[in-house]
Parts: structure tokens; C-alpha cells; sequence
């Protein structure tokens, strides 16, 4: 099939346009309100757009609460969601009244930032601490206001990691066992089983491209 995405003509049950860029990082974001209430909410449009330095960014379907707290305070957190913490992930998700705390809905236990106001998820493995850079308003085909898709970047200015996980100075990802968003209300999770290695490819002086067979030397080509 090939279809209009403007559209939107695809004539399938659902749009399957998310269920065509997956699997997709989930991004748990923890802000805090001018009155001091804790907001968590998951965002699978999610995902790291720079290396040197950090940079991360999540997208909200209209202005949505964690977005309006990061525009009035700055700053947020985002804690990795794994299979351990899979069902208050999907319970902070629930659309409930702004002053609600998702952090007490979802039985999840908060821990205190180093360098953000915003604290992270006690059970979660990692997380980023970021301040604000840009939101950007992403052009919809019809102009809707507040609502429509707001893009918001952050730069990354805190890491932690529990220490469980750090072997030999590498990171164990997959001992994590996070999860990712696939189309419609499906999941994934990354394990040790799923998870292999591939050396990117070199060229010789001849022009010959070549696959390392030798452990990683830590450098991205």
C-alpha cells in the first residue's frame, strides 16, 4: 500500500504511522509546577539529538502539564522506564487534573536531583537531569492554538546511574531492561537476549570497506 500522509487516507483500523517508527525511547518526565506540585508523565516521542554536549528532546501533543512547568521553571528530569517499573510508567500517564501528583497515583518513590529541582524515579536505573533550551512549535496543517505539537529540547546537565549496572567502566543497558513504544498500545523491552554488537565499517587506502572483528576501542566512526 502506499498512501497520502497528509491525508491520512490510509484506510487501515488505525494509523499506522506509529506503529512504522518504533521501537521509540520512552521519555519519564518529572517537572515541577509553580506551586510546587511533582508532575510525571511518559512521552514516547522521545530521544537524545546531541552527544557533545547533551542534548535530549520530547514532543507533547498540545501544552500539556510537564511542558508548561519546564516553561515556567526551566528545568526536568527524565528517569529511564524499565520492565521493573513498566506498570506506574502506564499509571502516570493517566489524564488526570493538574494538581494531581502522578509520583503519589503511581506509588512511585521520588529521590532529589543533583543539579535539577525536579527529582527522578527512585527505582528507575538512570536518569538525565536537564534545563530547558528551546521549545519549538512544530507547524500543523491547520493552525490550532495551544493545541497542535510542541517540540521540547533540553540539554543535559546531570546523569545518574546506578552502579549495579556499570561493568568494567561499560554500562549495561540491556540488565536494565528498558522499554519502548511500538504502534497502537503495544510495548517492547530490551534484555540481554536482544542484544548484540555490530563494529561500524572501515575504509583502507584502496578504498576496501572493512568490519573490525576486535573488541570496540570506544571511538564512533
Amino acid at each position: 500500500m502506499h498512501y497520502d500522509s497528509i491525508e491520512n487516507n490510509h484506510g487501515l483500523k488505525h494509523d499506522p504511522f506509529k506503529a512504522l517508527v518504533a521501537p521509540r525511547p520512552i521519555g519519564w518526565i518529572s517537572t515541577i509546577s509553580n506551586d510546587g506540585i511533582l508532575n510525571l508523565a511518559p512521552y514516547s516521542f522521545f530521544n537524545a539529538v546531541g552527544a557533545d554536549p547533551n542534548y535530549v528532546m520530547f514532543t507533547s501533543v498540545d501544552r500539556k502539564d510537564s511542558l508548561r512547568n519546564i516553561e515556567d521553571n526551566g528545568e526536568f528530569t527524565c528517569s529511564l522506564s524499565t520492565w521493573d517499573t513498566r506498570e506506574g510508567m502506564n499509571i502516570s500517564s493517566a489524564p488526570v487534573d493538574y494538581l494531581a501528583n502522578e509520583f503519589s497515583l503511581a506509588n512511585l518513590e521520588t529521590t532529589e536531583s543533583q543539579f535539577v529541582k525536579p527529582p527522578r524515579v527512585s527505582r528507575s536505573p538512570a536518569a538525565l537531569e536537564c534545563k530547558h533550551w528551546k521549545t519549538i512549535e512544530l507547524p500543523d496543517v491547520v493552525d490550532q492554538g495551544d493545541k497542535g505539537h510542541f517540540m521540547t529540547i533540553g540539554q543535559v546537565v546531570g546523569v545518574y546511574i546506578n552502579d549495579k549496572f556499570i561493568k568494567d567502566g561499560i554500562v549495561n543497558t540491556s540488565e536494565m531492561r528498558p522499554l519502548a513504544r511500538m504502534g497502537y498500545m503495544d510495548y517492547g523491552v530490551i534484555t540481554p537476549e536482544t542484544t548484540f554488537v555490530l563494529q561500524r565499517p572501515t575504509v583502507d587506502d584502496d578504498g576496501n570497506v572493512e568490519v573490525s572483528k576486535t573488541e570496540w576501542d570506544g571511538i564512533y566512526r
